[in-house]
Order: structure tokens, then C-alpha cells, then sequence
């Protein structure tokens, strides 16, 4: 059965995830809850409640899924709204596009936990999840020998951050906050219509009145002023595109996916300037006629659903890449135990031009 697009409910919906400078926190929350939860999850994801460091989150499984491989998940919500509970289904629709385990963790938030109180639950829970996947990795080979070879390789844990709207800032800032070793660990940052610049000389919060259908500069500066005072808002941590392009060094690849009629669009430029500085390598994915965070109000927009898979196949092309490769170390470690070459025999010269 076809949909029906409606684009103008896409929009009434999608306003929701923005705290405008009237708002009120409370019943921002509360709206935001009301029309972004839901009880049944798509494509028989499954969910479980767990905890990661003490932080609550929840873990979301496809039915197929990949063994290595896992997702932290940063919601967005303005710096002051949203929860596991509001961003669940998206989430869910995430996994299943992706096949890949989702973690969604419930970290404090603003005003009443400012900056940097959900930087460091997000730490604590990464740390967790990269604990608890470093023992899986190593675990999951059968001599002590290549047990503890396999924890320490880059591609034996494989940790994607991924993020939206405010929750890119916060995803950003945990990368800059992550050891050389943990970070070697994360394959992929997934941004959707990020926030990368808070500060008040960007022409966004400068000129204020700049706006595109969903989101506005007004709108930006009220949930900035709720998370962090005046003089921080320079600080790379508030603001990743303040870092300098050295900062980005050693940064996994970049997917960015958001709509042309952003107004976010050109700090999404900027930040492709300091990822070419960096020599980080990035994917750029604009989507003609669409906007801020347009994936989440796919009950309207059939560009939703083909937007999250564009970025779940671009997930598991990635993901079996990079599980081939450790497999094809695994074999290789095997046969040369058992003193098997790998090599392939000489043609036999009679049999070559037959």
C-alpha cells in the first residue's frame, strides 16, 4: 500500500524537536514524548533495558544483526528534551536498516544538568560498551594465544557513534574526549543534520532571525542558553567546528545525511573543510528538497525510509569490509600454524594455453 505524502504534517511533526525561544522546558518535553513514542517497534526490532556505567539505556536488536559491531546512539532534543523512550522507534528503524546492535542511552540533560554533565554519561557509558566488547572479541577465539592478539586489533571491536540535531555536538565532543586506543575502536561517525557550531559569532546564532522550515537561529540560542553559559559557547566541546582541524586527526570516516534546505547546511560545509585538512575521510549526503532531520516523520515523507536505508546499507557495506578483513587474519594466523600456505600454486605451463 502507497503512502501518502504530506509534507506540511512532516513539517508540524519535525518543529516538535525544536525548543523555540517560547518555549517552555516542561512542556517541551512533554509534546516532544507525546509525539515521537510508541509502543510497538518496526521490523520485530527488539529491545532490552540494560546499563551501561550506571547510566540507563536501551539495546536494540534487529533480527539480523552483526556480532562485531555496535551502535551508540546520541539523541538530539534541543540539549533540554527527548529520551530512549521518544527516539526508540527511530532507532529501532536505524537497526534494522543498518543490522546493528543500538545503544541508546538516557543522559542528563539541560537545565538542570548543564554542560558537561551529558558528555561525561556518554563517556561512561562508551567506556562500558567498549569494555564489555573488548571481552566479547576476546572471548570469542578459542586459544589464550589469539584471544589476547585479537582484543588489542583495531578491527576486533568495532564502535559506531552516531547522532542527530544538538546530539551531534555532544557525540563530537566524546570523540575529542576518547583516548588514542578507544577512539582507534570507533569505524564510523553517522551525523544527521548536526549542530556543529553554537557559538555567537556563527551567522546562525549572530543574525538569529535565520531560518529554514523546522528550525531557526532563535531557536538554536535559546537551547544554548540553557546549556552552557556565554563563555563557554567556544569551547570545542559546545562547539566541534571551533577545534582545530589537528583535533580531527585520526577521526573515523564521516557520514553526514540531512536535506538541502537546511540552514545548518553550511556548517556541514565547514566541517568537510577540517575533515579534508585532517585527511579524514567522509561521506556527504544531501537530499534534494528536504528537511532538518526530515528521516524522522516517516509516516509522511517516503524519503525517510529510503534516506535511513541509503545510510544502513552504507552501514553494513562498511561492516562487512571490515569483517572480512579480520576473518581473512583469523584464517591466515590458522594455516600458518599449521604450516598451510596461502598462496596459490604455479600454473602448470602445459595446461595454461589450453
Amino acid at each position: 500500500m502507497s503512502m501518502k505524502v504530506d509534507r506540511k504534517a512532516a513539517i508540524k511533526k519535525l518543529k516538535t524537536l525544536v525548543l523555540f525561544p517560547k518555549s517552555e522546558v516542561e512542556p517541551f518535553r512533554e509534546k516532544l514524548e507525546s509525539t515521537f513514542s510508541t509502543i510497538f517497534l518496526p521490523n520485530h526490532v527488539e529491545k532490552r533495558e540494560c546499563s551501561y556505567g550506571g547510566v540507563k539505556c536501551d539495546l536494540l536488536m534487529p533480527e539480523v544483526c552483526s556480532s562485531r559491531r555496535v551502535m551508540l546512539y546520541v539523541h538530539g532534543g534541543s540539549f533540554v528534551g527527548g529520551s530512549r523512550n521518544s527516539w526508540r522507534n527511530f532507532c529501532a528503524s536505524v537497526a534494522h536498516a543498518s543490522s546493528c546492535r543500538v545503544v541508546v542511552p538516557e543522559f542528563r540533560l539541560a537545565p538542570s544538568h548543564p554542560f558537561p554533565a551529558s558528555i561525561e554519561d556518554l563517556e561512561t557509558v562508551f567506556h562500558a560498551v567498549h569494555e564489555e566488547e573488548m571481552q566479547e572479541a576476546k572471548s570469542s577465539y578459542t586459544t589464550p594465544r589469539l584471544s589476547a592478539s585479537y582484543a588489542q586489533h583495531n578491527d576486533s571491536v568495532q564502535i559506531i557513534i552516531a547522532a542527530d540535531g544538538s546530539g551531534a555536538s555532544l557525540a563530537m565532543a566524546l570523540l575529542f574526549k576518547l583516548n588514542e586506543t578507544e577512539r582507534a575502536t570507533v569505524t564510523n561517525l553517522v551525523l544527521f543534520s548536526p549542530w556543529l557550531d553554537l557559538s555567537s559569532d556563527t551567522p546562525l546564532i549572530a543574525k538569529r532571525h535565520v531560518a529554514d522550515e523546522v528550525l531557526s537561529g532563535d531557536a538554536m540560542h535559546r537551547a544554548v542558553d540553557l546549556y552552557t553559559y556565554a563563555s563557554n559557547i567556544d569551547n570545542p566541546l559546545v562547539s566541534p567546528l571551533k577545534a582545530p582541524s589537528q583535533d580531527f586527526k585520526g577521526f573515523p570516516e564521516v557520514y553526514v545525511q540531512m536535506g538541502e534546505k537546511e540552514i545548518l547546511r553550511a556548517q556541514v560545509l565547514e566541517l568537510v573543510s577540517k575533515l579534508r585538512e585532517a585527511n579524514v575521510p567522509y561521506i556527504l549526503d544531501i537530499w534534494p528538497g528536504m528537511v532538518y532531520l526530515f528521516q524522522m516523520a516517516d509516516e509522511f515523507l517516503a524519503e525517510s525510509h529510503m534516506a535511513v536505508e541509503r545510510m544502513g546499507t552504507y552501514i553494513k557495506q562498511r561492516r562487512n569490509d571490515a569483517e572480512n578483513k579480520s576473518e581473512h587474519a583469523e584464517r591466515a594466523k590458522i594455516l600458518k600454524r599449521n604450516n598451510i600456505s596461502t598462496e596459490l600454486p604455479q600454473a602448470n605451463p602445459k595446461l595454461k594455453d589450453m
